[in-house]
């Protein structure tokens, strides 16, 4: 297995078990590890982050409907995805807290030559995570679940992720399904476009420098928002 299948790995099992302070400096171990092994120029082009989010994508594992209404008191419909979103947010928000209170972590030390912290990057990489599950479970909640080999779901739910909107509905419904909307759209383009949306929401997560608390607490909100924004226009897309 490869150290991006091991990062991977790692952020897949995160969104799935729950997080809280403990989980972003496990994952940040291991993300720290794969940048330093990936070399300055996969990390400082971002390509090296992106091809990490893809990989995840493939593996983040979505609960189908029946296990997602049994979690939520039998909810269903919007009532479901409502409360879906919620649940992502509040995630996101841990996941920022946790972010804020671990600057400085000595076992968060990125590269000397990465520019960017190294919590800011796990951060990232964690609410990617979360929020891919979001968009998956999203689909299970809409009837539209998305299936597939895994490196197709990687790429159709990267991008989905990344553009903030379900995989395309019309395509899911042809004969061809999945494979209609990878074969339409390279690797090299989706990660153009992960790439993009991931410097943005590093560019927002970097307010959990803020000194001491007042980070975790930035953190926190910033992440909570940017979720709950996420999952809502996620939903407008389904439902439309």
């Amino acid at each position: 297995m490869s150290e991006l299948e091991r990062v991977a790995d790692e952020l897949a099992r995160t969104a799935s078990e729950g997080t809280d302070a403990r989980p972003p400096a496990r994952v940040g171990r291991t993300v720290v590890t794969s940048a330093r092994r990936a070399g300055a120029g996969a990390v400082a082009s971002g390509q090296w982050l992106a091809d990490g989010v893809i990989e995840l994508a493939g593996r983040v594992p979505p609960r189908d409907l029946a296990t997602l209404t049994a979690h939520h008191d039998g909810l269903t419909g919007d009532a479901l995805a409502d409360a879906l979103v919620r649940s992502a947010s509040r995630a996101s928000g841990a996941v920022g807290a946790a972010a804020g209170a671990l600057v400085g972590a000595e076992e968060l030390s990125p590269p000397a030559w990465l520019a960017i912290p190294g919590e800011i990057i796990v951060e990232t990489l964690v609410i990617a995570a979360i929020e891919m599950k979001l968009v998956a479970e999203l689909h299970e909640v809409f009837g539209r679940p998305v299936i597939g080999p895994p490196s197709a779901r990687a790429v159709a739910l990267a991008r989905a992720w990344a553009e903030r909107r379900g995989v395309t509905v019309m395509k899911l419904a042809e004969p061809a399904g999945l494979a209609a909307i990878v074969g339409q759209t390279t690797r090299r383009e989706v990660a153009r476009v992960v790439r993009r949306r991931l410097l943005r929401r590093m560019g927002r997560n970097l307010t959990a420098l803020a000194p001491l608390l007042a980070g975790a607490v930035a953190g926190a909100e910033v992440n909570r928002r940017a979720t709950l924004s996420l999952g809502e226009a996620v939903i407008r897309d389904l439902r439309a």
